[in-house]
């Protein structure tokens, strides 16, 4: 049972880094990708804003998929899908190519990101323990490994599919080999436990669920206007070079990484809502960094620290549904999921928008207010009482014996 365990959260690892690797690769070339197919400034919000709407549909059909067949089996065929979507973002000739790459991106995206969380949280549930920021962290990893080799691109002046096709070549046949071995916790297993902690009606439970949406929400907005400005706001704002503009994302990856990787001790030692309610403060002071920066330097600074201080909601933000509903959880994180995307829809356009009407600077003030009332909602991450007492989770051992591959 425990080198079942160490293979599934293997596995899911891999996938988690994959998918960082993947998403680095597109969000740190969008000035690339512009330049390449002609799109306008006002066009490029358009095309920025599909990618979350179709991914949030994606999240919606893997909530009825996961009643039907597991999750890992979602998680197996929609990450390759993924990769191959990002090809062809680097390989189309035209606008309507690129629409289509990114829409199947999109809804691949989202049925990728509510699965592998809906596994990352049954496999928390079984281990009794803090993991899930470390699967982030990973994800966290796979962003370091993209946005450095978007830098290779960008510095080299490779084309787009040049610089995705070898990343492609290697991640596909290694997440399927990787998907094998996937660990389907029973996220549905305990009915009962999950109408207790719903409280017995949809209305509650969605009353139960909204804060961690406004979290997840708000953190997304900030995460969006780091992967889709960034590089913009060096070049356009700062007046960094196209080579310097890829750096911002690296750098806030790094400390996601770091953050991530510290962050389950912290959650074990001092609980969730405070590592969430300091997380928020440094994402703040990260964001008002950004916005006074004289230079390039001290925007990459500020972005560190946007980094390290928006690297632990989200991780936490799924954790929390998954222990508020514990024998409805593939539902609850699918739900979640959503609300990452509306982060994403809003908050790319609206940096924009405001860019345009007012200043970039001006535009990264939003961000910072609305990641600092996330303190107002800090409470529902606390550790939540279930029926075997304390505020952990009992090791489902009974739940975890059936692989993805009948492990």
């Amino acid at each position: 049972m425990t080198e079942v365990l160490r293979r599934g959260r293997a596995s899911l690892a891999f996938s988690f880094f994959a998918q960082g690797a993947a998403f680095a690769l597109l969000v740190t070339r969008i000035p690339a990708i512009q330049n390449r197919y002609e799109v306008s400034d006002a066009l490029l919000p358009v095309f920025l804003a599909a990618v979350p709407i179709l991914a949030g549909v994606g999240s919606v059909t893997t909530e009825q998929l996961v009643k039907r067949i597991p999750p890992s089996r979602v998680l197996r065929w929609s990450q390759p899908v993924v990769l191959l979507a990002l090809l062809g973002v680097g390989a189309g000739r035209g606008m309507a190519e690129l629409g289509v790459a990114l829409a199947v991106f999109g809804l691949a995206v989202g049925a990728l990101d509510a699965s592998m969380n809906m596994l990352g949280v049954s496999l928390q549930r079984t281990y009794g323990r803090s993991i899930m920021l470390s699967f982030h962290a990973v994800y966290s990893l796979g962003g370091i490994v993209g946005a450095s080799l978007a830098w290779v691109g960008a510095h080299w002046h490779l084309a787009l599919w040049v610089s995705y096709l070898p990343v492609v070549a290697v991640l596909l046949p290694a997440a399927l080999v990787a998907s094998r071995w996937y660990v389907d916790g029973g996220g549905e297993a305990g009915k009962a436990d999950g109408a207790e902690a719903g409280g017995g009606g949809a209305g509650l439970a969605f009353k139960v669920l909204l804060p961690l949406c406004l979290v997840m929400t708000f953190a997304y907005i900030g995460d969006s206007t780091v992967s889709n400005w960034s590089a913009k706001y060096l070049q356009d704002v700062l007046g960094s070079s196209e080579q310097l503009a890829t750096v911002p994302y690296n750098v806030y990856m790094v400390t996601t990484l770091v953050g991530r990787a510290l962050g389950d001790f912290g959650v074990r030692r001092f609980g969730a809502a405070a590592v969430v309610r300091l997380g928020a403060l440094v994402a703040a002071a990260g964001f008002a960094v950004v916005a006074v920066a004289p230079g390039a330097w001290v925007g990459m600074l500020g972005f560190t620290l946007v980094g390290l201080g928006l690297c632990v909601l989200v991780p936490q933000t799924f954790a929390a549904a998954g222990r508020l509903f514990p024998g409805a959880s593939d539902a609850a994180i699918a739900r979640l999921n959503i609300f990452n995307y509306v982060g994403f829809l809003i908050g790319s356009p609206l940096v924009g928008a405001l860019g345009d009407a007012w200043t970039y600077r001006g535009a990264m003030v939003v961000p910072m207010v609305l990641v600092l009332v996330t303190l107002v909602y800090a409470r529902s991450f606390a550790a939540q009482p279930d029926r075997y007492g304390g505020g952990h989770e009992r090791p489902r051992t009974a739940d975890v014996g059936r692989g993805s591959n009948g492990l």
